[in-house]
């Protein structure tokens, strides 16, 4: 791999390669020393044009784990603001010699621009891109519900049969389309749920099934449930009555957590508007992963920076 700007064009082989990874990253964070030298001498650049704070985190911590060196580029009270273009900015970065630019954006396909285009040499992750992909928050899920399912002997499986029920605000969730593309590519079975304005208006190309009752989704018995937060910051249209109809129709409450099966986990890739698409009760029960997501981001990011940084350098030593 070079890149890493989606989940729809993500072989198997490499998923699986990126959370098999993840694991040995998160066995190295157990040890009282926690970071690892693979990438000392490296540059990662967070170039983040969107807000953002679990992600951005997530990928500094990540990268100084691994021993790189890690420059944050917000846009707000950069040159950016003053008008700068993208390609100004990312020339900017070639020449501060940056091996790694993970980039949020709030254009769809910024970051394949960035990767194709020759502005710069090192290799692009995409941190989230409009409403288009955010492919480390997929693979994070994955590796939080492979590690639900399997334990500790996850390595090399996948997630056939496994059937995972994602609701909410599917329509500007980039989310939502990651892990449509990588649950299918791993063998899950993935339902949508939502108001009928809040589903894309054509997903018949998506590998997914679609309801729009939340309660007979449940009663299906899925094995996760992920509850997407409600973009207020992109609605400018009613999209639902109010919040308080939409909390009645499609929130996960007490009494919808009581009615999925015992084994059944609860995701959210937050951050979480408790009260409106997720209750306390849920966020907080036993069955949650979202604290489990936070911390596997960590891993999965790590295994996401090495295989593009240092795996190609690791399989040609090996290949002597």
């Amino acid at each position: 791999m070079r890149h890493l700007l989606d989940t729809k064009t993500l072989s198997r082989e490499d998923a699986l390669r990126i959370l098999d990874v993840a694991e040995d990253m998160a066995d190295a964070q157990q040890r009282e020393v926690k970071k690892l030298p693979a990438l000392r001498g490296k540059t990662v650049v967070n170039l983040f044009f969107e807000d953002s704070t679990r992600t951005r985190i997530s990928f500094e911590a990540a990268a100084k784990r691994l021993s790189a060196d890690v420059i944050n580029f917000s846009a707000k009270g950069s040159s950016v603001s003053k008008g700068e273009s993208l390609q100004d900015t990312a020339q900017t970065l070639q020449a501060m010699g940056a091996d790694a630019v993970v980039i949020r954006h709030g254009a769809s396909g910024a970051p394949r621009t960035l990767a194709t285009s020759g502005w710069i040499t090192g290799s692009v992750l995409n941190a989230g891109d409009g409403t288009h992909e955010h492919p480390t928050q997929a693979l994070l899920d994955a590796y939080s519900m492979r590690k639900r399912r399997y334990g500790a002997d996850s390595r090399g499986r996948d997630l056939e049969g496994f059937r995972v029920t994602v609701v909410g605000d599917i329509l500007h969730s980039r989310v939502a389309r990651s892990n449509v593309w990588l649950l299918n590519t791993l063998g899950a079975e993935v339902t949508l749920v939502g108001p009928p304005t809040l589903i894309p208006q054509d997903v018949t190309a998506w590998p997914a099934r679609i309801l729009f009752d939340l309660d007979e989704a449940i009663a299906d018995g899925p094995d996760a449930l992920m509850m997407l937060r409600i973009q207020l910051e992109r609605m400018n249209a009613a999209y639902f009555p109010n919040e308080r109809e939409y909390t009645r129709t499609w929130g996960l409450d007490a009494d919808r957590l009581a009615a999925l099966p015992a084994d059944s986990i609860v995701m959210h890739p937050g951050p979480m508007n408790r009260g409106l698409e997720i209750s306390a009760d849920a966020a907080d029960s036993p069955r949650s992963t979202v604290l489990e997501q936070v911390a596997n981001g960590v891993s999965v990011r790590m295994a996401a920076l090495y295989l593009l940084l240092a795996g190609e350098r690791n399989e040609k030593e090996d290949a002597r």
